[in-house]
């Protein structure tokens, strides 16, 4: 079985089509995920988080069902969000950092000593009691990703989460996840940022267009971003 084993994801709120029979089978380290705002991308990354039940097939990462064993969910994979307020439920760092370790069965000194461990890690010591409130966007998607981390999941889904950071930030938080130890599949309408990735999966209106290789699915994906770019339609642009 791959690390990453979801079959015949199918996600239909409301009865609106959401996912419709999406494949991704891979033990590629650097994975991407493209397509348009709309396509499905942050629901398929949801998924596979196992923060949303699929209402057909089924998602298991390194081995864990993850929508079934949400124990064993916590250490198989973490997901980074655009926006980090969304992710953030403490008001300390501290607090943020070892909540998830306590969801893991971790005891109180456990958990605080694995706090303090990956604030070490990154020369945040001084962090471990400051309010998260008074720290800028880039220092609480920091905290979000140590957070992520601190539980040592065998995958990371990030879901566009520097988007709205600026470009000295970005480039720092992504120089860490380069040396992190585990498969990144990350989310993005940038075929640039996954060009040298092992596998692309491009999600059109919630279904597949195609996966592979990047150089084989990158080139169509632009091909059509630019057929569409160049139409008078703006119908065709607003998915």
């Amino acid at each position: 079985m791959p690390l990453i084993d979801a079959r015949n994801i199918t996600y239909a709120p409301d009865g609106v089509p959401v996912l419709t029979d999406v494949d991704l089978r891979s033990d590629g380290r650097r994975i991407g995920v493209v397509g348009r705002n709309g396509s499905g991308k942050t629901s398929l990354a949801r998924v596979l988080a196992g923060l949303i039940v699929p209402d057909g097939g089924e998602v298991r990462i390194a081995g864990a069902a993850v929508a079934r064993d949400r124990k064993a969910a916590l250490s198989a994979v973490g997901i980074l969000f655009q926006n980090p307020d969304h992710q953030i439920i403490f008001p300390t760092v501290e607090e943020e950092i070892a909540f998830g370790l306590g969801q893991m069965g971790l005891s109180g000194p456990e958990a605080r000593e694995k706090v303090m461990a990956v604030l070490d890690r990154f020369g945040k010591a001084h962090w471990a009691e400051a309010a998260i409130h008074r720290l800028s966007q880039g220092q609480r998607q920091l905290v979000c990703l140590m957070s992520v981390l601190a539980m040592r999941p065998r995958v990371i889904l990030l879901d566009e989460p520097f988007a709205g950071l600026d470009i000295p930030t970005s480039m720092h938080l992504f120089r860490v996840l380069d040396d992190v130890d585990a498969t990144l599949v990350q989310i993005t309408h940038d075929p640039a940022m996954v060009a040298g990735y092992d596998h692309v999966l491009w999600l059109d209106a919630g279904k597949v267009a195609a996966q592979g290789a990047p150089q084989a699915v990158l080139p169509v994906f632009e091909a059509r971003m630019t057929e569409l770019g160049a139409g008078d339609d703006l119908s065709d642009l607003a998915g």
